[in-house]
């Protein structure tokens, strides 16, 4: 009795073993690798999957992934499946030290996205994948960051990305692997290399500000000398146009005079007798000079015999005068002359001065007395 209970046991276990390794369950996204006495027969994707027992069984893989411990430290776990994931998966792993060209030792953190493209090749043509891209990836970070210095390695990560997935990518392609995309999460130079850097920042930073500053004060003076200049040409085109104008001005009064002048003489001419006119402006203009004559320091005054012909004339003055009516306001003076009666004029006033005017002929001499009433 016990030992068909037994029996039974065992053979509801031994069934029960062999429906869950007969049938398979696969979910979106993954694939199972199925090997038939030991070698690769097929995959079993997504769906429902029947294995014939102790023939077919999957093939088991390594995985690593990265998790958290309680302490909220990351550490990368590793684990072996069945099942393949072909949706794209992270590799990021601990930063490690890379050598620079010029000897600076920098800790960088590097993060790789890969999708499996061919499980099979996946599964046979690598023993651990994850392990074996990582490998790639810190190696490879090595050797490019070690032709290149520390200043290009901080302003080239594009170029360093690019220059990783390249060559990861090459190797990855026979593991039948697709690699999307490699980054440089952090790149941590030592400290004192950081101080360094930050007085260089700031000392390059002065510079532009000083650099900044002198355009600035150049920009401005570059202006004031402009406006300065423009402002002496607006200037100077202003003094020209107002000599101009005063010019024209002149011209114009001179034009208006000598028309007044014109008129001034037509208008004696028509007053006077033929041919007195002349004889009478050019007895006006002695009478204005003397005056002037007479403010120096001689009392003998000489002129020409022709004076007499001008001193002639005063009496076409007196007779215009008497016709008008105007009173000169001067005294009367008689002048000689030796071989000729007295000529009787109206004298033009002047300082009250002392001299003697003689006329000077081809005969005789004959002084002109101008003695001022006031002296007496």
């Amino acid at each position: 009795m016990s030992f068909g209970i037994a029996f039974i046991i065992v053979a509801a276990l031994f069934g029960l073993f062999v429906f869950t390794n007969s049938f398979k369950i696969v979910g979106q996204a993954e694939v199972m690798v199925i090997e038939r006495l030991g070698r690769f027969h097929r995959l079993a994707r997504s769906g429902f999957n029947i294995l014939i027992p102790f023939i077919e069984r999957p093939k088991s893989i390594d995985v690593r992934f990265l998790e958290a411990d309680v302490g909220g430290q990351k550490r990368i776990a590793s684990r072996t499946t069945s099942r393949i994931d072909l949706r794209e998966q992270v590799l990021n792993f601990p930063s490690q030290p890379v050598i620079t060209k010029d000897n600076v030792t920098i800790d960088i953190d590097a993060v790789l996205y890969y999708r499996v493209a061919d499980p099979q090749k996946a599964t046979y043509s690598i023993q651990n994948l994850p392990y074996a891209l990582e490998t790639l990836t810190r190696t490879t970070l090595r050797n490019i960051v070690g032709d290149i210095e520390l200043d290009q390695t901080l302003a080239s990560r594009d170029m360093i990305n690019k220059r990783m997935r390249d060559v990861i990518e090459e190797a990855a392609v026979s593991w039948g692997v697709d690699v999307t995309r490699v980054e440089l999460q952090a790149i941590e130079p030592p400290r004192d290399i950081q101080q360094s850097m930050e007085l260089q920042m700031r000392a390059e930073r002065e510079r532009r500000a000083a650099v900044t500053n002198a355009e600035a004060g150049k920009r401005a003076a570059i202006l004031e000398a402009e406006g300065q200049r423009e402002a002496q040409v607006r200037k100077a085109e202003g003094e020209k146009e107002a000599a101009i104008l005063r010019a024209q001005g002149m011209a114009e009064a001179r034009l208006a005079l000598a028309q007044a002048e014109a008129e001034a003489i037509r208008r004696v001419a028509e007053s006077l007798p033929d041919g007195q006119a002349a004889m009478y402006l050019l007895g006006l203009k002695y009478f204005e000079a003397l005056p002037k004559l007479s403010e120096g320091k001689g009392s003998t005054i000489f002129l020409p015999s022709e004076a007499t012909g001008v001193l002639g004339a005063v009496g076409a003055v007196r007779e215009l005068l008497s016709r008008t009516g105007a009173n000169a306001g001067g005294t009367e003076s008689t002048t000689t002359r030796r071989g000729s009666g007295p000529v009787s004029a109206s004298t033009a006033s002047y300082p009250s001065t002392r001299a003697t005017l003689a006329v000077r002929s081809t005969d005789a001499q004959v002084p002109l007395s101008t003695d001022n009433p006031n002296e007496h």
